[in-house]
């Protein structure tokens, strides 16, 4: 009865929107689908990408299609990767903001979980800190969250407390995190070389496969997976989630209705410096080399993952979900021009295109409602 009720309701409010578009004059029309597809296009655009290259790669004889099991699950484990930034990230953009300096955060802790957690030095010669044993892991994860945290907090006090734009509290600890990095890698034994070796037991941590249905799943695709539901809770069921999304719309009313701006702001940075420390201690055993150049450019990727999922620049709006979303098509799209051959130096051009056209649709969203 209730599956009935719901089709029954689906079906009248789809005859009463066809209803409404077929009152409409042939200018208004053409308006409503200019607006459709400009609010769309980035979607559009995705969609037309996947079509060509799937045909592409079927006409090439490759032995799997883009749309094949294979390369979907390739594009998910490649999205799990980069989650965990971009709901970080995703937060501080509702709050107005953005981060610069999330991908350093990331290179900071990778390059100390995975200095901690050499192999021991009979078993690897190159230990960074060859009198140091091996810590456990989840001690290792702990500190890798409390360094990404402190630097969070640290970006929401100067930019609440005294009202810097988040852009440039972001990128002044962007070089200070930079600059800290490179004298990190040059400490113990190191000399600034790629830190490796790391303990099999860390590496399956974070690498151990699941096999599910006859595909082997890593285990940092659930842990993206667990920190999506988290923030999805923290977003939609708590205080702080309501309190987020009000001092992003509207801070100077939302502290007359008794919000503290100030805690909001640096919970809400410090909550996104803890995902980029385990986002650090994951990508350190991922990749298993780590140095300066880790995270390099991954905050630009978040950031875009966001826009492309709906979290809008003028604050209040975004849903997990569509960072979710975001993440993965920007990973459709990564494949896709590597798929067609097309150069990392000419990726960049397009990210930042889609970027760009993300942002102005975004605006002119906002533009109308006003």
């Amino acid at each position: 009865m209730k599956k009935k009720a719901l089709l029954t309701r689906f079906t009248d409010s789809l005859k009463l929107r066809l209803q409404n578009y077929n009152e409409l004059d042939k200018k208004d029309k053409l308006r409503r689908w200019g607006d459709f597809f400009v609010k769309n296009a980035i979607y559009i655009i995705i969609g037309i990408v996947v079509i060509y290259v799937q045909v592409y790669s079927i006409q090439n004889n490759f032995n799997n299609t883009f749309l094949s099991f294979t390369a979907i699950m390739d594009i998910l484990q490649r999205a799990a990767s980069g989650l965990f930034l971009a709901l970080g990230v995703g937060g501080i953009i509702v709050l107005t903001g953005t981060d610069l300096s999330a991908g350093r955060i990331m290179g900071l802790t990778a390059c100390i979980c995975a200095s901690l957690l050499q192999m021991p030095l009979e078993q690897y010669a190159a230990k960074m800190f060859p009198t140091l044993g091996v810590p456990p892991i989840i001690l290792v994860l702990f500190l890798s969250m409390a360094i990404g945290g402190a630097f969070g907090a640290f970006n929401g006090f100067c930019t609440a407390k005294f009202k810097l734009h988040p852009f440039i509290v972001t990128l002044a600890t962007s070089l200070i995190v930079y600059g800290l990095v490179l004298i990190y890698v040059q400490l113990g034994t190191n000399g600034g070389g790629p830190i490796s070796g790391l303990t099999d037991e860390y590496k399956d941590v974070v690498k151990h496969t699941v096999n599910i249905g006859g595909t082997a799943i890593p285990l940092f695709v659930f842990y993206a997976i667990a920190a999506a539901i988290v923030m999805w809770f923290i977003w939609n069921k708590t205080t702080l989630g309501k309190n987020m999304y009000a001092v992003g719309a509207n801070p100077e009313a939302a502290n007359v209705s008794g919000i503290s701006v100030l805690k909001t702001t640096i919970i809400v940075f410090t909550m996104a410096g803890i995902l980029y420390g385990i986002s650090g201690f994951i990508e350190a055993a991922r990749i298993g080399s780590n140095g300066p150049m880790t995270g390099l450019n991954m905050e630009l990727d978040a950031i875009a993952a966001c826009v492309i999922g709906g979290v809008s620049f003028t604050g209040g709006v975004g849903k997990i979900s569509g960072i979710v979303t975001g993440v993965i098509l920007l990973q459709v799209i990564s494949v896709a021009l590597q798929w067609l051959g097309i150069s990392g130096d000419i990726q960049f051009i397009i990210k930042g295109l889609i970027i760009l056209v993300a942002v102005a649709i975004d605006m002119r969203k906002y533009m109308a409602k006003k």
